[in-house]
Formats: structure tokens, C-alpha cells, sequence
């Protein structure tokens, strides 16, 4: 599963930039306006469900009464990772141009604020428990026959300055771009609204989880 996860992202970073894999989000074949707009926001709405119900403490307390706690999670990192497959698989492009930069710094610049929203992706998982968010640590303590405890609520690093750097260094790979075409600026807007909305829901999942803990910390600290 991890493997897969891997992949996804990999491929993720190709097909937003358009680079390195064989169909970015300005390939394929154009349909219709109507049917593109139609069928992109359906894959987005795809993602962002799966996403969204399979976090929420509610849909976990079933789910656990049919798969162990060990799984629990590599299988959400699964379900996750196969709805972006389907997204890469089927989105239509949009080839009209919304901006392009000529060759020079701009390009140069957006390309690097691109990659390092990548970059903080990444650094912002291992910041948390990377191996707690995406399953590995669950099935290590199973295999060694430990209970699992749940990762302690703590503010490491840029935590301290944003409450979300995940989700923000998406944010900032999906926008950041020299070439926006149609397509990837739906792209860009239904992604920016499952985020926002995502984190909305989970905000107040934290707050149920840690209480006056983390309600201090979102006074703190910005969104």
C-alpha cells in the first residue's frame, strides 16, 4: 500500500507539472466544454468524498468493527491513492490558456515555488509521525505485538507558524505554475475547495479530539 501511495504522489507531481509521466493534466483529448467540466469536478468530488468520509471519526468507529485497527489506515491510504489513479486516468484536459510566462525569471520562479510546494508536502508528514499518517507504524506495532497508541498532539517547527503546512504547501503546488491552462486552473479551484472544506471538518474533529488544547493552538496560530 505504501508502494502505491508512493507512486501516486510521484505521479501526482508529473501530472500537475506536466512533466515526466505520459499524460499531465494537458493531455489527452478535449471533449466538449460542458462534458469536461462535468466529468473533471465529478473525479475531484470523487476524491474529496473518499477523503472526507473515511477521516471522520464517525465512519472510522463502524469501519473498525469490520477491519482491524491496524489496517485501518493503509487501507484509507489505499482508497485514497486509487481514487487519484482514476483521477489521472480519466480527467480531461482544458487547453485554453489562462497564463504563460515567457522563458526568463517568472518561469524560473514559479517552477521552483512549484517543486518546493512539493517539497513541503513531504517535510511537513515526517514533521507529525510520516509513518503514522500513511500506515507503516500501525502494522509495525501489530507485528511486534504492541498496542497502538495514538501520535500525541505536538507543534514542531512550522507548526508553530501555520496550523495546516500540509494542506498550505499543496495549496501552493497546485497554483504555482508558469503555464495555467483551463484545466489545470479547474483543477487548481475544485482541489482548493476540498481543501479548505477538509480542513474545516478536521479542525473540528482535532477539537473534539484535544479539546481547550487545541482551541488554544487556533488561537495562536493561523490557518
Amino acid at each position: 500500500v505504501y508502494a502505491v501511495f508512493l507512486a501516486s504522489v510521484i505521479y501526482g507531481i508529473g501530472f500537475v507539472g506536466n512533466v515526466f509521466v505520459p499524460k499531465g493534466i494537458d493531455g489527452g483529448l478535449p471533449s466538449s466544454l460542458p462534458t469536461t467540466v462535468v466529468i473533471d469536478l465529478m473525479l475531484v468530488a470523487l476524491f474529496g468524498a473518499q477523503h472526507s468520509i473515511m477521516a471522520r471519526p464517525a465512519f472510522k468507529r463502524a469501519w473498525l468493527k469490520i477491519v482491524p485497527v491496524s489496517l485501518e489506515r493503509s487501507i484509507f491510504v489505499l482508497a485514497s491513492s486509487l481514487s487519484l489513479f482514476v483521477l489521472f486516468w480519466q480527467w480531461h484536459p482544458i487547453v485554453t490558456t489562462v497564463w504563460d510566462f515567457p522563458q526568463g525569471f517568472a518561469r524560473v520562479a514559479l517552477t521552483v515555488v512549484f517543486y518546493l510546494g512539493w517539497c513541503g508536502v513531504v517535510a511537513s508528514t515526517f514533521l507529525i509521525n510520516h509513518f503514522d499518517l500513511f500506515g507503516l507504524r500501525q502494522v509495525y506495532l501489530h507485528l511486534r505485538e504492541l498496542p497502538y497508541t495514538p501520535v500525541p498532539f505536538k507543534q514542531p517547527w512550522i507548526y508553530r507558524m501555520i496550523r495546516h503546512p500540509l494542506m498550505t504547501s499543496f495549496l501552493v503546488a497546485f497554483w504555482a505554475t508558469p503555464h495555467m491552462s483551463g484545466g489545470h486552473l479547474l483543477f487548481a479551484l475544485a482541489m482548493s475547495a476540498v481543501i479548505i472544506m477538509g480542513t474545516i471538518l478536521e479542525e473540528r474533529d482535532l477539537v473534539t479530539l484535544h479539546g481547550d488544547e487545541y482551541r488554544r493552538y487556533r488561537q495562536q496560530v493561523s490557518m
